[in-house]
């Protein structure tokens, strides 16, 4: 009876085991992503307009945007636009702190740019932008655009993140583009961690590229099932 009981326990815990691995494999399944984020041509790359320049790192938002843009270059599935409003994806970038309090200067024009130049291995581009374009990312208006030091708290200050977005749905641009973004636009895909944005590895990018591809496979696995 003992040894049964024995081998019963044995197969128990076995079978506890294989569900834990289960549940892991799951768990380290790189995240879908909807079927407009498959289907999109263009993409604008912006600084998330709640951001803050911080009085410690002044360029870093505009470094990691910059990169951001040359690691989707690199990548050639996208063609990178200067307008919002005018991409069928908008992904919304932030540079951490490394730390969850961080003093900054709000309401500088962080998505005004002048003339760039980006030079990938195979590739140039030549843009710019200056003042708020169509479908440009706004808070509501109008907008007080005095600058002040401010100081930021919270785990999104401390880690970067990654946020891409659709483009406006039909039913809501009557409302207006530049009012509380992102209303009227679908979430794609979100990233939050640390060192996402790093230079010049810019992880976060190669975790997108994953995410898309991962989930073109399944669908093709899906499709050839009878």
């Amino acid at each position: 009876m003992e040894a049964f009981m024995t081998t019963r326990q044995r197969v128990a815990l076995l079978a506890f085991v294989l569900c834990l691995i289960s549940i892991a494999a799951v768990a380290k399944k790189k995240p879908q992503v909807p079927t407009f984020v498959l289907n999109a041509h263009t993409v604008c790359v912006i600084i998330d307009p709640d951001a803050g320049t911080s009085l410690n790192d002044p360029l870093a938002n505009k470094t990691a945007q910059d990169e951001v843009e040359k690691a989707l270059m690199k990548w050639a599935r996208f063609q990178l636009v200067q307008e919002p409003g005018r991409a069928d994806l908008v992904i919304v970038i932030r540079r951490g702190a490394g730390k969850p309090v961080d003093r900054t200067i709000g309401n500088l024009p962080t998505n005004d740019r002048p003339v760039t130049v980006q030079q990938t291995d195979n590739a140039i581009r030549i843009g710019g932008q200056q003042g708020r374009s169509p479908g440009s990312p706004n808070q509501t208006m109008p907008q007080d655009t005095r600058t002040e030091q401010q100081t930021e708290v919270g785990t999104s200050v401390a880690q970067d993140s990654f946020v891409v977005y659709g483009s406006l749905v039909a039913s809501d641009e009557s409302s207006g583009p530049d009012r509380n973004f992102p209303a009227g636009r679908n979430l794609g895909y979100r990233a939050m961690g640390k060192n996402l944005l790093k230079s010049p590895e810019v992880p976060v990018v190669d975790d997108f590229r994953k995410a898309i591809e991962e989930t073109e496979k399944q669908q093709q696995q899906q499709q050839k099932k009878p």
